[in-house]
């Protein structure tokens, strides 16, 4: 009599607690959508290249490794340019952050628990950061006062170019990385896409040499379009349950394990 009591308590414990955590996956939240984030990020950073430079006439924001005179000529020129840019740019830092935050949330919700997550989170903010950071720099180059320097416009736009350019390229490399190689081992990406971000966040590692070696600066818009391109794919891609991820190879071994009659 006490061993069927027993049972009985044990049977309805158990299917109470499963009840429970069924119930808790069920009201689990999913985040904000991945896709209009990545397409936010894309707009405003696209935008922040296209709008000034229609606006100033065709004329390119200049490099750093150029003509001083003519770097100093083109903001005491464009300024309305450079201050849209810069807005532009510090607003598509904030859903980039937002993305990076979502998307890790993402992995973590489908099961991964890698130290690839941390390291794809730490990218993101960190490339949020240097966006920015360089947008600051950018609206400083605005100031009528600090225009009047040249010293100061050149260190104001190389600061803002290394914090636009390798500071935020490499870790951006970085989120394109905990990204893909959790969705490439755990099948939540396809292959290809798996294998072309981590072909992207190689060269984004590379592109830490700009600093040293100029010639290299060709690899940031080489980078950095592409991998809008592979984020905004991703958002699409990446399931947003485990139960959504096909597994053909072990559906065949089920199929082929089981009993024949």
């Amino acid at each position: 009599m006490h061993r069927t009591n027993d049972a009985a308590v044990g049977t309805a414990a158990a299917e109470s607690q499963h009840s429970a955590s069924s119930t808790g996956a069920r009201r689990a939240p999913a985040g904000p959508p991945l896709p209009p984030l990545a397409i936010v990020v894309v707009a405003l950073s696209m935008a922040s290249i296209v709008l000034p430079t229609v606006l100033a006439g065709g004329a390119t924001y200049p490099s750093p490794f150029g003509d001083g005179d003519a770097i100093v000529a083109y903001f005491r020129e464009h300024e309305l340019s450079v201050l849209i840019a810069a807005l532009l740019q510090f607003a598509a830092s904030v859903p980039l952050a937002i993305f990076a935050a979502a998307a890790t949330t993402r992995l973590t919700q489908l099961g991964v628990r890698a130290p690839g997550v941390s390291i794809g989170f730490a990218g993101g903010i960190i490339a949020a950061a240097s966006m920015a950071l360089s947008a600051g720099f950018s609206w400083a180059l605005t100031r009528p006062e600090l225009l009047e320097e040249p010293g100061i416009v050149r260190l104001l736009h190389d600061l803002a170019f290394f914090a636009g350019g390798p500071g935020f390229i490499v870790p951006l490399g970085l989120l394109i990385a905990g990204l893909a190689v959790p969705g490439l081992l755990a099948g939540l990406l396809p292959r290809w896409h798996a294998w072309a971000g981590l072909v992207l966040a190689g060269l984004a590692m590379v592109a830490t040499l700009v600093v040293a070696i100029p010639e290299l600066a060709v690899l940031l818009p080489i980078v950095r379009f592409p991998s809008f391109a592979w984020i905004v794919l991703c958002a699409f891609l990446l399931p947003l349950r485990r139960a959504d991820v096909a597994r053909p190879a072990r559906n065949r071994s089920d199929a082929t394990s089981e009993p024949r009659s």
